[in-house]
């Protein structure tokens, strides 16, 4: 057949794009079904403690609603994740502010939040833990009223979910390598927590099929990512077959880790007011309640203690992760361990000893968000390299340098780097293209009598993509595509779209490989009862994961088509479709079938969590320019560089949009997103005071790439979408170390902190307490 012209590479129209600019895309909140009422969660409002009583305010007529409570629940009270400790409804005990205790439903919605407000909940209140240093003091002082995760049958130990020991080579660091160190290099790091602020809220409309009083069948339909992980749980919580739970994803408006694991809440309380109700419910968050009420980015803390010899050579080093995983233990075993594994940077270690941990608080609990642990980890050993560079005498970019991993080496867990890959030149490019060197030199002239004070500093890191370990076999992804009654390809996938390109690349890869146009390929809504589970779309793994999966699918369609003889072995698009219809009018149902095949030579191990953790890696070198003004304290990034190699570019236009996007959002992490807790409770739970940054506050953003291929992946794609996370805020604040002499060590960075380093004020501002004491004149009319 002679060959289309290519079509990865290429920047084609969205699939979905224009019923999103025409306006006819169906959100959650667009779709409304006959006889549907809506649904509110009544919720806690203290982080610990045991309830005493609930009444309802006798002023409302409470016959008009329907009320759920645990007691309702069919099968378990659970909200399965990783384990079982997360309740569906709290009955006894609460653990953290807003977790949801009752569930009312009203055909007016404008009634719910009265009717909410209008339950009155007595409680008895117990201490709250907010940090993980007062989680681990708990601990350390056997302190039974402070112990506020037990731990018993769920994998962990009192107030910690989860714990990894990771050593290179399975060996502990030898004593002789600290006493022979020409320095050791200590230091600890903090990342606050980060809310998805995407821009469609959280929301689902449940229905449910009830015979002789038993609910036999289960329906959600919603904003998610993750429709196999809301049909787990709905078995769990209504002890219905898989069969027997159908979950459908509509049009999703953003998501970033938020609807990945926070759906199985939502869904299975719209499905249970659906189950007593006897009619549709739809629940749909505001922004006040999917901010305080969902999960956000683990806070974490790094330690660690490096030793180095006089010539900049890393010779051993220990690492102390930990992140604060909430009230339950949601993702955070998973969020930790890609954390651990990320946490000694791209760089080779002779000796590494890295210890994780995740502890409980009495917060809603943390879970998914781009990066998934990486972002924390890499902030603190890539801001430790420009402290180690400082000590030794050494320039940041000098001190990566002697340390790089390359190509033949192995990583912290002892992986084999077969692919191509070369660091040194990913840097050398990145420089070049920021003008990091003369602009390093001219602010040091200019920097001493300036008010405004820049700097450049950069990052360089790596992120693995698809699921750690084991994770790809124990998934054993499937993708299908059926031909339809018309002749065309439809790809059969799990895997959603939530504006990051998933339907655009997945048909691309389709196309390229079946030699069709992009046009003539569909792509099915993802409904369990009717695609494949082709796993979460997550991890960076749908580009090089199932884009691989729909390329060996193309494959065996092809090869089933023109083996039957129905599509000529030189086919054009328009033979193709004819004999592919004819196909399916003669024969039924033509269709390919494939499932995940983990390559042989991958190999991991659980137990000492070592082997090969992924089956790629992604490289990248981020460079941000900064400007710190003294008479304000207030840094601005003014300029920021992205270079990365990701194989196989396969969409230009969204890889840009990609790197563009999570840049952004790095820089929001780095300096303007703080969640302020009050009593476990985010006060600031407002677009209004939750303040990220907007387009005027973005400095330009150019995004590079370099493409070498990948056996792993469709066309020698790589997985792109969390990597642009990783990168930013070590960038950022070691430009404003480079600007200001100060080496700030906690992200956010506000200020408020700036103006405390710099004036030796002797506390932050607390942004919550009004300062101002002036008494202001009455206003006189005039």
């Amino acid at each position: 057949m002679a060959k289309n012209s290519p079509i990865l590479g290429t920047s084609p129209l969205r699939k979905e794009g224009l019923a999103k600019v025409l306006g006819l895309a169906q959100y959650v909140d667009d779709i409304t079904l006959p006889g549907m009422i809506y649904g509110a969660t009544v919720r806690a409002t203290i982080p610990r403690g045991r309830i005493l009583s609930i009444a309802f305010d006798p002023s409302i007529d409470w016959s008009e609603f329907t009320i759920v409570t645990a007691a309702d629940i069919p099968g378990e009270n659970t909200i399965i994740h990783l384990t079982k400790d997360h309740p569906c409804l709290a009955t006894e005990f609460v653990n953290h502010p807003d977790e949801p205790i009752l569930l009312i439903a009203h055909k007016d919605k404008t009634i719910l939040p009265a009717a909410v407000a209008a339950v009155k909940i007595e409680y008895e209140q117990y201490p709250g833990i907010y940090t993980i240093e007062e989680s681990e003091a708990a601990v350390e002082a056997n302190d039974d009223t402070r112990i506020i995760w037990r731990g018993h049958g769920h994998g962990g130990t009192p107030n910690c979910f989860k714990t990894y020991l990771m050593q290179k080579n399975r060996t502990p660091i030898p004593d002789d390598v600290w006493a022979t160190a020409d320095y050791i290099v200590e230091g600890e790091y903090h990342t606050g927590a980060q809310e998805q602020l995407y821009i469609e809220n959280n929301g689902v409309i449940g229905e449910a099929v009830v015979v002789d009083g038993a609910c036999v069948e289960v329906k959600v339909q919603g904003s998610m990512q993750c429709p196999f992980y809301l049909v787990h749980a709905l078995e769990h919580v209504f002890a219905l077959p898989q069969d027997k739970c159908q979950v459908i994803q509509t049009e999703t408006g953003g998501a970033f880790g938020g609807k990945e694991d926070f759906p199985s809440v939502i869904g299975s309380h719209a499905a249970l007011l659906a189950m007593k109700a006897g009619c549709p419910v739809k629940m749909t968050y505001d922004r006040a309640e999917d901010m305080v009420a969902t999960t956000k980015r683990h806070p974490s803390r790094t330690r660690l203690k490096v030793a180095v010899s006089k010539e900049g050579k890393l010779l051993a080093g220990e690492i102390d992760f930990a992140i604060d995983g909430g009230a339950y233990a949601t993702l955070s075993p998973v969020v930790l361990s890609r954390g651990v594994i990320h946490a000694g940077g791209p760089y080779h270690w002779p000796h590494l000893t890295i210890r994780g941990k995740a502890m409980a608080t009495n917060i809603a609990p943390h879970g998914a968000f781009r990066g998934f642990g990486a972002p924390q980890s890499i902030f603190g050993v890539e801001r430790h390299m420009d402290k180690i560079a400082k000590t030794v005498g050494l320039t940041p970019e000098e001190l990566r340098r002697r340390n790089f991993l390359q190509h033949g080496g192995r990583t912290s867990t002892g992986q084999l780097l077969k692919d191509p890959m070369d660091l040194d030149a990913l840097l050398t490019r990145a420089l070049r293209e920021s003008d990091y060197h003369r602009k390093t030199a001219l602010f040091a002239q200019t920097n001493p009598t300036s008010p405004i004070k820049r700097g450049m500093g950069f990052a360089t890191f790596f992120h693995g993509t698809g699921f750690t370990g084991s994770g790809e076999r124990r998934l054993n992804s499937q993708v299908e595509i059926e031909i339809t009654p018309e002749g065309r390809p439809n790809i059969l996938v799990s895997s959603t779209e939530f504006g990051q390109g998933t339907n655009t690349i997945l048909c691309q890869v389709a196309a390229e490989t079946l030699n069709l146009p992009y046009e003539d390929i569909l792509i099915a809504q993802p409904d369990t009862y009717k695609v494949p589970n082709s796993g979460p779309t997550v991890a960076s793994r749908t580009a090089m994961i199932v884009g691989k999966l729909v390329e060996r699918a193309s494959i065996q369609l092809c090869g089933l088509l023109v083996g039957s003889g129905y599509v000529p072995e030189h086919y054009t698009p328009e033979a193709f479709q004819q004999g592919a219809a004819k196909y399916v009018t003669e024969l039924g149902t033509c269709k390919a079938s494939v499932r995940y095949e983990a390559p042989g030579d991958i190999f991991w191990d659980d137990e000492t969590y070592s082997g090969d953790a992924y089956p790629g890696y992604a490289w990248a070198v981020y460079v941000a320019e900064v400007a710190v003004d003294t008479r304000t304290y207030s840094a601005t990034c003014t300029d920021f560089h992205a270079l990365q190699e990701v194989g196989k570019v396969l969409h230009p236009k969204l890889a840009a949009g990609q790197i563009e996007g999570g840049v952004a959002q790095g820089i929001g992490y780095a300096l303007y997103e703080k969640c302020q807790w009050v009593n476990g409770r985010m006060a600031n739970n407002q677009m209004t005071n939750y303040i990220m940054p907007t387009s005027a506050d973005l400095p330009p953003i150019h995004a590079h790439f370099e493409e070498v291929p990948s056996i792993h992946g469709p066309g020698g794609a790589k997985g792109i979408g969390e990597l642009p996370m990783d990168g930013p805020a070590p960038a950022i604040l070691n430009a404003i170390e480079a600007a200001t002499g100060i080496p700030f060590r906690t992200i956010p960075l506000l200020p408020e902190d700036i103006f405390t380093a710099m004036t030796g004020a002797p506390e932050h501002f607390a942004p919550l307490t009004d300062r101002d004491t002036r008494v202001e004149p009455a206003q006189v009319p005039a």
